[in-house]
């Protein structure tokens, strides 16, 4: 018959320490974002205008982010450049992981939005004198951001969910805090129960962020 005992104790006298992992946790998948954003952005562009080895290694790259498990590209850069004697920190590990990854998808994201603005939209911008630079930072651009705007939100979250895989190469964010105080005094199901609520609530702040700031950026 059921006779677990619950104690909650031990997880409230470690909830400071699991909340600082959780910011750490944000951390990592936000700056991992800005840096596949702009990477993703690159990919994308090289893609629809270039030939030849940049383009190749721009689809080599999405390529390889969206047909690999995530876990695998993770091992890669924590144990695979081991053998290139090049030997990152967990933290690294993670960011990089979470960065090549974020980049292959988004790449093909803003590929996409960037198809989606119509032609005809570049000869206008052209004709009234536009550089191309202005062209696309001006006119281009931010009508990509808008079309991609709710996948970066999606993989925002992923990278967040994705972040908990840091704990196999011994990085302490918040899925690895948790196994470390679950294996010190054996209360699995409560530590993973409070950081699952814990997980719960950073994926609803992002959401919610996102929504209002959308309302506030596409009013029109």
């Amino acid at each position: 018959m059921f006779d677990y005992n619950f104690h909650w104790r031990p997880v409230m006298k470690s909830l400071p320490d699991l909340l600082e992992a959780a910011l750490l946790t944000l951390q990592v998948a936000v700056l991992a974002m800005i840096l596949g954003i702009l990477i993703g952005l690159c990919l994308a562009l090289i893609r629809l205008h270039m030939t030849g080895p940049a383009r190749w290694f721009a689809t080599s790259w999405v390529e390889l982010a969206r047909n690999t498990p995530a876990l695998f590209q993770l091992f890669f850069f924590g144990f695979g450049l081991g053998a290139f004697g090049l030997h990152l920190s967990p933290y690294l590990i993670v960011l990089t992981g979470l960065t090549f990854n974020s980049a292959g998808y988004l790449a093909e994201n803003f590929r996409g939005g960037f198809q989606a603005v119509p032609d005809t939209q570049v000869r206008a911008a052209r004709s009234l004198g536009m550089t191309p630079w202005q062209t696309y930072t001006r006119v281009i651009i931010p009508q990509v951001f808008r079309i991609v705007y709710h996948p970066i939100t999606n993989q925002m979250v992923w990278a967040v969910l994705m972040s908990s895989l840091g704990m196999l190469v011994g990085f302490r964010e918040l899925s690895g805090e948790t196994q470390f105080f679950a294996s010190r005094t054996f209360r699995i199901f409560e530590y993973f129960a409070v950081t699952a609520v814990i997980y719960y609530a950073i994926v609803k702040v992002i959401l919610l962020s996102s929504r209002l700031l959308a309302t506030r950026l596409f009013r029109y």
